[in-house]
C-alpha cells in the first residue's frame, strides 16, 4: 500500500538512524526528504509546508529522558499521523437497522465496496443486507447479486424498476429485520443536478444513518474538491478510499480528505472482497515508516481462525502434538489474512527490510503447492508425518502434480515448524505472548 511513499519515508528515517550527530543540517535534510516524498504522492503543497514547519519547531524543543535521535523519530511519526487524519473513526452499529448509503461518481468502486463492507460486518457477527438502487449501470445489479451470494448476505433489488427511491421503498419493511443495511447508489461522470436530485430523494426515503462517500485514491488532491461537493449535497459522514494498493497519489487523497473534515473510515487495499480495512492513522503511518502494525495483524489473525480452533491448536502444541493437519490450518489462516507482502509490513522491523516482491511471490506460490501436497495425503499421513518413506513421497508427488523435491521441502518445513513449537515447550501462553509483542511496539 503506497509503497513508493513508504519507501521514501523509510529512507528518510534510516538516514536519521544512521547519522552520527543530530544537528540542524540533518534535520533540514530529513524534512526535505519528507517534503519530496509527500509532494510526489500528490499531497497539498501548503499542508506539506505546514507539516515541515511543525517538525522543525518541535525538533528545537529541549529533550529529556530520550535521545535526540529517538525524539525526532517520534516527532516525525506523530506529525505524519496528524497530517493523515490523527484519530480513528468508526461506524457505530447502535440501532437496528443501521443504514449505510454509499455515494460517489462512476468508477469509484461503490458496488464492489458495498460487498466488501457487507463481508466486513458479517464477519463481525452482524446480520447484513445489501440493496442495489443503481439504475444507470445495468451490470451493477448482476455484480452485487453475485457477490452478495458469494459472501452469504441477503440481496434486494429490482432490475425492472427505474426509480431508485421506489426500489428501496419496495423492500423497506423486510429490511427492518437486519442489523445493517447497505444501499448502493448510482453515480455519474460528475456531480450533476440530476445526480443531486436523485441522491436527495433517495436519502430522504432511506434516512441513512451514515452517508459514505466512496472515492478512488488515485485522484490525489482532487479528493478534497469531490468530498466538499458531495458533503454540501448529501451531508457526508465519512469516506472510503478505494484502489489504495497501487496508487502513487494515495497520500494526497488522505490528506485532502482530512482537510474537509470528512473522516476516512476504510481503505480498499486490493481487488478481493476481504481487501477492506478500517483506517487507523497511527497504524497506517507505522506501516509507512516500517515500524509495523501488530494490532491489525492480530485482528486479522483472530478473524482467520476461530477462538475454539485456536485454543484446540494451542492445547495440541502444549502436548507436543504438531502434525501436517496443523500446518495446513496455519497455511489456510495465513492465506485468509492477505498477501505475504501485506503481512510482512505489519511485523515491526520487517517493513523496513524492503524484501523483493519476487521473493514474496515465490513463497506464496510455494505455500499454494504445499496445500496441494497435503490434500493428496491420506489422513494417516497427515497425522503421522514421520511415516514418510520414498514410496509415500513418490505417491504424493504424483497425486499432487508436484516434484519429489517439493514434497521433501514441505516435510522439511514441517520438521522446522515442529522444532520451533518445541522451543516454547508448551509453557508460553499465546495471549501473554501477543501482549508482550504489543507492548514492544511503537512509542
Amino acid at each position: 500500500m503506497l509503497q513508493k511513499l513508504g519507501d521514501s519515508l523509510k529512507d528518510s528515517l534510516n538516514k536519521l538512524k544512521t547519522s552520527l550527530f543530530i544537528d540542524d543540517s540533518i534535520i533540514n535534510d530529513i524534512v526535505r526528504d519528507i517534503q519530496r516524498a509527500l509532494l510526489q504522492s500528490d499531497a497539498n503543497v501548503k499542508l506539506v509546508l505546514d507539516l515541515s514547519t511543525k517538525i522543525k519547531q518541535r525538533a528545537k524543543e529541549p529533550v529529556t529522558g530520550i535521545s535526540k535521535r529517538d525524539y525526532l523519530i517520534k516527532v516525525v511519526y506523530e506529525e505524519l499521523t496528524t497530517f493523515l487524519g490523527e484519530d480513528t473513526h468508526k461506524i457505530e452499529v447502535n440501532k437496528k437497522p443501521t443504514t449505510i448509503m454509499l455515494i460517489g461518481l462512476f468508477g469509484s468502486g461503490k458496488t464492489t465496496t458495498t460487498a466488501k463492507l457487507a463481508k466486513f460486518y458479517k464477519k463481525r457477527g452482524h446480520k447484513v443486507a445489501v440493496v442495489e438502487t443503481d439504475t444507470w449501470r445495468p451490470a451493477a445489479y448482476d455484480q452485487l447479486l453475485q457477490t452478495s451470494s458469494q459472501i452469504g448476505v441477503d440481496f434486494y433489488g429490482d432490475k425492472a424498476e427505474k426509480d431508485p427511491t421506489q426500489i428501496y421503498l419496495k423492500f423497506e419493511d423486510k429490511l427492518k429485520d437486519y442489523d445493517i443495511v447497505i444501499v448502493d447508489t448510482a453515480g455519474r461522470d460528475r456531480l450533476s443536478d440530476e445526480l443531486v436530485e436523485e441522491l436527495t430523494q433517495l436519502n430522504h426515503a432511506v434516512n441513512a444513518d451514515h452517508r459514505i462517500l466512496v472515492l478512488s485514491g488515485d485522484i490525489g488532491q482532487g479528493a478534497e474538491k469531490q468530498a466538499q461537493m458531495f458533503h454540501d449535497t448529501a451531508g457526508v459522514t465519512g469516506i472510503i478510499l478505494t484502489k489504495m494498493e497501487g496508487t502513487a497519489k494515495g497520500g494526497g487523497a488522505l490528506s485532502a480528505c482530512h482537510v474537509t473534515g470528512a473522516n476516512v473510515l476504510y481503505l480498499g487495499t486490493g481487488e478481493k472482497l476481504e481487501d477492506l480495512e478500517e483506517y487507523h492513522p497511527k497504524r497506517f503511518v507505522g506501516r509507512l515508516l516500517g515500524m509495523g502494525d501488530l494490532e491489525t495483524l492480530l485482528e486479522r489473525a483472530q478473524e482467520a481462525m476461530s477462538e475454539e480452533k485456536a485454543e484446540d491448536m494451542q492445547k495440541r502444541f502444549q502436548k507436543g502434538n504438531f502434525d501436517l493437519n496443523d500446518l495446513y490450518e496455519q497455511m489456510n489462516a495465513l492465506k485468509s489474512m492477505g498477501s505475504l507482502g501485506k503481512i510482512m509490513e505489519m511485523i515491526p522491523g520487517m517493513g523496513s527490510l524492503k524484501l523483493p516482491k519476487e521473493a514474496l511471490d515465490v513463497q506464496e506460490e510455494k505455500l499454494k503447492k504445499w496445500k496441494y501436497a497435503i490434500d493428496s495425503m491420506t489422513p494417516y499421513e497427515r497425522s503421522n508425518p514421520d511415516c514418510f518413506n520414498s514410496n509415500r513421497v513418490d505417491r504424493v508427488a504424483m497425486g499432487s502434480g508436484l516434484s519429489i523435491r517439493e514434497i521433501r521441502d514441505l516435510l522439511k518445513q514441517y520438521k522446522q515448524s515442529k522444532k520451533m513449537m518445541k522451543m516454547f515447550n508448551g509453557e508460553q501462553d499465546v495471549n501473554k505472548l501477543m501482549q508482550k509483542m504489543k507492548g514492544k511496539r511503537g512509542f
